[in-house]
């Protein structure tokens, strides 16, 4: 079995905490900065978890791309306890650990990091991509697959169509059409991104599919980090 990473020391243990850190890193999610520039240079690193219940551990994986060509430039992974219960509104506190280590064992500094989730759209307005964003100081935005409890009409049938997503009069995302006759993807902005920006660059890391390549790239590492941990293989650092 590969190398488990321990939940860090002073870590919250029950909701309160959790909730009262929740509050703290909140009111320091920067929301007025446009972000990287779509079309420029950039490396965008996905980051994506899976779980072993047997184990009671998570699988995290942080894959780098280069956004001119969408090739994978770096990839890691991490494997540790999972941090925290399963409580509606604080899955980051099950994760966050395990991604930073993930992100820790890349090379390369990311110019994004997109997270497979949400950002501001969530019910207390910080998501697993807010969280991971105030924590790094990176600029991070959340891509989702579904829209959690909030409303939106059907965006456009053409790749690139969007439309709010709201709580209330709010808006706290995009729904975005990324290819034709499939369903929407669901955009929040997370830490130093605009939402303007966080759809734009959603859409160009996704020339083919629904799923942007980062979310893709991520998903398909953890895949394969997690049968390897079930099969006793890995060493928690790939590529």
């Amino acid at each position: 079995m590969a190398e488990v990473t321990d939940v860090p020391p002073g870590w919250p243990t029950t909701e309160a905490e959790a909730t009262a850190l929740q509050d703290e890193l909140r009111g320091r999610t920067v929301l007025d900065e446009p972000g990287p520039p779509p079309g420029e240079p950039l490396v965008a690193v996905g980051v994506d978890v899976a779980y072993d219940d047997e184990r009671d551990v998570v699988v995290a994986a942080a894959v780098a791309l280069d956004t001119a060509t969408l090739r994978v430039v770096e990839e890691a992974t991490a494997v540790g306890r999972v941090a925290f219960p399963y409580v509606p509104g604080l899955l980051a506190f099950r994760e966050i650990p395990t991604v930073l280590a993930a992100l820790e064992r890349l090379g390369v500094t990311p110019g994004l990091v997109v997270c497979d989730g949400y950002g501001l759209a969530h019910p207390r307005r910080f998501g697993l991509a807010s969280h991971l964003g105030v924590v790094t100081g990176l600029p991070t935005i959340g891509v989702a697959k579904n829209p959690f409890t909030f409303r939106h009409d059907a965006p456009g049938p053409h790749r690139g169509d969007t439309s709010p997503l709201l709580d209330g009069d709010e808006e706290v995302g995009r729904a975005l059409r990324t290819q034709p006759g499939v369903k929407p993807v669901f955009v929040s902005v997370g830490h130093r991104t605009g939402l303007d920006n966080a759809t734009a660059h959603t859409l160009a890391l996704a020339p083919a599919f629904r799923l942007p390549e980062t979310t893709r790239a991520a998903d398909g590492l953890c895949r394969r980090a997690l049968k390897g941990l079930v099969e006793g293989k890995g060493d928690g650092v790939t590529g």
